[in-house]
């Protein structure tokens, strides 16, 4: 699901960054309408947060054989063995050695229709962490809107409907100017990716054979520049991600990164 984005995102910039408070979501959800991506991609599972009209989602599976193993509460837990239960499908770090985040956007999700915003009406931020350890470092970017820096891609494979479309019934740009239309033209828009398509950088990089805690989050905002709704998920490997150094250690540590201007943060266990 990845295919026009390959090459395009070459030059997205590695940010760190500390993460807002997260809204108030709801765990374990169905979202509206149904799973329109692919053939038998079942519903429930998400992380959703709902406001504004809009409605957001996020869940991890293992990618064709849809293992979700939420936890409840936006934790998503896998051992290592699981991961390898993934078919070879040519786009994991190893065979059958990944896992996939789902993320669904519905920007008018009430029945009626109440708000006629359609999926360009908003600008969107997806983060991607690359850290196993129980920091988080983010890529950063906007996984809808065409032609937004650092990006500029011209069209996204993305599945896109309504709040009438079947299970697996999205439609798919097949150029530019389809995808132009169909977001401005429909509110429900999905896609299921995985980290190792996103690396294009020496740090990017997701190894399926060792513990790690990776986080996901995704925001709509709106014209005015302010987050209408936000979701996060957090996926646990193995026995998860091991500490980040106690302050003492991250001040040797960080006088190597002080050029870079990062910063860490530390994430909550699970």
């Amino acid at each position: 699901m990845i295919r026009k984005l390959i090459g395009a995102i070459v030059g997205v910039a590695i940010i760190s960054v500390a993460c807002t408070a997260s809204a108030v979501v709801s765990h374990n959800q169905n979202v509206t309408p149904e799973v329109i991506f692919g053939l038998g991609n079942s519903n429930g599972n998400f992380t959703v947060d709902r406001n504004g009209g809009v409605e957001i989602g996020l869940r991890a599976k293992i990618p064709f054989v849809g293992t979700t193993n939420s936890n409840g509460d936006g934790t998503f837990s896998y051992s290592i063995a699981e991961q390898e239960s993934a078919p070879d499908s040519g786009s994991c770090p190893t065979v059958g050695g990944c896992w996939n985040f789902d993320f669904t956007v519905n920007t008018d999700f009430d029945s009626n229709n109440s708000t006629g915003n359609k999926i360009n009406d908003f600008t969107y931020r997806l983060g991607l962490d690359f850290d196993s350890g129980l920091g988080a470092n983010f890529l950063l970017f906007d996984p809808i809107t065409p032609n937004t820096p650092p990006l500029n891609v011209a069209l996204f494979d993305h599945n896109i409907g309504n709040n009438l479309t079947a299970n697996g019934g999205g439609a798919e740009a097949a150029n530019a100017g389809e995808y132009a239309t169909l977001i401005d033209e429909n509110n429900v828009l999905q896609q299921s990716w995985r980290l190792s398509f996103f690396q294009f950088f020496a740090p990017l990089t997701y190894d399926p054979t060792v513990d790690g805690t990776y986080d996901v989050f995704l925001e709509a905002i709106d014209g005015n520049g302010g987050v209408v709704a936000r979701t996060d998920i957090q996926v646990i490997i193995g026995a998860g991600g091991s500490p980040i150094p106690e302050p003492g250690a991250l001040a040797v540590f960080g006088l190597g990164l002080a050029g870079l201007g990062l910063m860490r943060r530390r994430r909550k266990t699970a």
